[in-house]
């Protein structure tokens, strides 16, 4: 709220005659339906719909400062958005709030350091589909496999030392996590066979820490690369669990911890005449007693010829220390497996997109197909289908049954 206060202050002391002139904006309003080829076992509802209300205004009252500030406001059919008018600011609640401050940041850029502070959006790494060095980049998981970012408050600050040379540092007072699915909701998959039980939502243990990190990077002619260093806590939750009360119905309390962790990272991304090599590694350590300490990494090529780009490669993982008996990772969820993604522009308006992501055990299997057009300058319509399969024994697998279909549609203003 300081950093929010803050921006406010400064723009009012730089508001001034010709501040309008200033001005710029962009937003959207957007309404999506979603229908789900099967009702899960607890959650019968097939269709759902969603209203998204967007606007961002963004000012250059000096040559060598930038102000940004953002707002959303949702409507939704599934009890996935808060009751309760209130401007949200921390997005630490279990559903998303109705109306959410998402952007609010002064950029002050002065010869080669620019300086970030406020509600932003903090993006590390090179690959694609799965980011293990992106540690500042919560997300909304009420739909798994169909996720956005959350915003985070900070101060990010960036030297430009040499032409090809970039050192970043990051921290955060305040800690934001991931979204993870509601628990009376499809996204929070059971085995079909597991005795009746209520889980109950017992809240959070909120760390009162912050979190800091560092990268350098380097952008030759012929290579780009990265190392970077992350201190801070895990934005996805380890679960503890306990019998709350024995009734007819057993009730299970779930809790969600956030611990603290280090990660060591690396990228690097190789152009050659055919194709583009990425590669991305994170270590992750943590002296947490139930947490676990694990190497994520990606490989893959990519490759554009003509309208199409395409990129596949592999996820992979290797646990050192297990030490969790529950938690929600769908990033490592992800792993051990191929993935690819392919986009055609077909021309101006239209566009098609395809993802996957395959277990090397075929245990589990995931793809979304996507076909977006627009409609004059304003208008756009997005026709989704994602397609999930495997056992439930696996990660991807057991959301078998929340394959899914969903239309958009977009004006932008």
């Amino acid at each position: 709220m300081r950093l929010i206060v803050l921006v406010v202050l400064v723009v009012a002391y730089l508001a001034g005659p010709a501040y309008g002139q200033m001005i710029s904006q962009r937003g959207f309003a957007e309404v999506r339906a979603t229908w789900f080829a099967q009702a899960a076992p607890r959650d019968s509802t097939r269709a759902v719909g969603d209203v998204l209300l967007r606007e961002e205004l963004f000012a250059k009252p000096r040559p060598w400062l930038q102000l940004a500030v953002g707002a959303d406001l949702r409507l939704n059919s599934h009890d996935q958005v808060e009751g309760e008018w209130r401007v949200d600011v921390a997005e630490r609640g279990v559903r998303r709030p109705r109306l959410l401050l998402r952007r609010a940041t002064a950029t002050i850029a002065f010869r080669k350091v620019t300086v970030e502070l406020g509600q932003q959006f903090i993006r590390w790494g090179k690959t694609d589909i799965l980011n293990p060095t992106d540690r500042f980049a919560p997300r909304d998981y009420l739909n798994v496999v169909d996720t956005e970012f959350l915003p985070v408050a900070g101060v990010r600050a960036s030297v430009q030392a040499t032409e090809q040379d970039s050192l970043e540092g990051v921290w955060l007072p305040r800690f934001t996590p991931s979204r993870i699915p509601l628990l009376d909701q499809r996204w929070t998959a059971v085995p079909i066979d597991a005795p009746l039980v209520q889980l109950i939502d017992a809240g959070a243990t909120w760390p009162e820490r912050g979190q800091a990190g560092v990268r350098w990077s380097h952008v030759g002619n012929r290579v780009e690369y990265s190392v970077s260093l992350f201190d801070g806590l895990n934005h996805l939750p380890d679960i503890a669990e306990s019998v709350k009360r024995e009734t007819l119905i057993p009730e299970i309390d779930i809790v969600r911890q956030y611990p603290a962790i280090r990660s060591y990272g690396a990228d690097v991304a190789m152009p050659t005449p055919w194709l583009t090599l990425k590669g991305e590694v994170a270590y992750v350590t943590s002296h947490s007693a139930v947490s676990d300490e694990y190497v994520l990494y990606v490989i893959q090529v990519e490759r554009q010829t003509g309208e199409w780009v395409l990129v596949g490669g592999y996820a992979g993982e290797a646990v050192t220390n297990r030490r969790a008996a529950i938690a929600f990772a769908p990033d490592r969820g992800l792993t051990r497996s191929l993935v690819g993604r392919a986009s055609y522009t077909i021309d101006a308006n239209r566009s098609l997109a395809f993802e996957t992501a395959v277990r090397q055990s075929f245990e589990g299997a995931y793809g979304k197909l996507e076909y977006s057009q627009a409609f004059g300058q304003h208008w756009r319509a997005t026709l989704a289908g994602i397609l999930i399969g495997g056992g439930q024994a696996d990660f991807l697998g057991q959301y078998r049954r929340n394959s899914h279909l969903s239309l958009a549609l977009r004006y932008s203003f």
